[in-house]
């Protein structure tokens, strides 16, 4: 081989690590933000605008995007300062091992600065761009997450609890946007999406006990009053959800709907039944990517029935 060539091959090799590199930094930032969890509330968000919006006759693109961009912002820094704040402990357990900060494929100066970054971009965005109230939600979906919740999880299995409140925020976020208030409309989204957090929950914590238990998390009981716990955590929380998702009333089209939601919720139901009773992690799967599918349908149906009342 000649010199110059061995100085191309060279060349084309550093080239390719630069690029390997780069390639590798943006999916460890990009996987700080959890754009899987960031899925789940853009839907909900846009739920949540899109019915305000049909209430008052009044639907605005700009308005959506400005709401999706700011909304996510303030997620994606959330996630990424709950990686920060818990990365020795995420460190510990199987799952969460090979995240960015966990890791240690980025420091935690670094990992700080990218989360505080996007959640105050996004709050001052969604002031700006959208109004005050919206931005309220978000900021205080955030501390209270951040603050409240993620300690509680190496206290008291409580936390569960706790953490469905800033976990339900994202339709009061986009009926704000839209609208500028909240009212039972608004509400009742909400409710939905609190209850449907704790059989989504549950699903994991039972496939994951062990991972939790191993980096001192306190999601569920110890001893006995486990399984109990995770009955009553489960089921009641479904049983309330089939209930209050028709509690939206659509004036036409009534029996469709609740038909829809009925079916959907039954179906939900039976893989929570399931769960309870086998505690497999099989079953547990099941109910998993039941309640992952449930969701974006019943909101769906929400949008689809309840904006034709109007």
């Amino acid at each position: 081989m000649s010199h110059r060539g061995a100085i191309t091959e060279s060349s084309f090799t550093a080239v390719q690590e630069r690029h390997l590199v780069g390639s590798t930094l943006f999916s460890d930032y990009w996987a700080l933000t959890k754009p899987e969890v960031n899925f789940l509330i853009l839907i909900t968000t846009f739920v949540g605008f899109y019915l305000a919006s049909a209430s008052d006759r009044r639907f605005s693109f700009a308005g959506l995007f400005n709401t999706l961009l700011g909304t996510l912002l303030v997620a994606s820094g959330t996630g990424t300062l709950n990686q920060y704040l818990e990365r020795k402990f995420d460190a510990q357990m199987r799952r969460t091992a090979r995240r960015p900060a966990a890791a240690g494929r980025l420091t935690p100066s670094a990992v700080l600065a990218f989360g505080a970054a996007l959640a105050v971009v996004g709050s001052i965005y969604l002031v700006i761009a959208v109004n005050l109230l919206a931005s309220a939600l978000a900021t205080l979906t955030l501390l209270s997450y951040l603050f409240v919740y993620t300690p509680l999880k190496r206290i008291t299995p409580m936390c569960v609890l706790v953490g469905a409140f800033p976990g339900a925020m994202p339709p009061l976020i986009g009926w704000a946007a839209a609208s500028g208030r909240l009212n039972v409309e608004a509400g009742i989204l909400y409710a939905m999406l609190f209850l449907w957090q704790f059989p989504h929950f549950m699903a994991i914590a039972w496939m994951y006990r062990e991972d939790y238990d191993r980096a001192g998390y306190v999601v569920l009981p110890k001893g006995n009053a486990k399984i109990p716990f995770v009955i009553l955590e489960t089921l009641l929380p479904l049983l309330a959800l089939v209930a209050i998702s028709i509690m939206q009333l659509p004036i036409q089209h009534a029996a469709t709907f609740y038909c829809a939601v009925g079916l959907l919720g039954t179906g939900f139901i039976y893989f929570g039944w399931e769960f309870v009773f086998e505690r497999s992690r099989v079953a547990a799967r099941r109910l998993l990517t039941a309640s992952i599918v449930y969701l974006p349908l019943l909101y769906g149906l929400s949008a689809t029935f309840c904006n034709r009342a109007k």
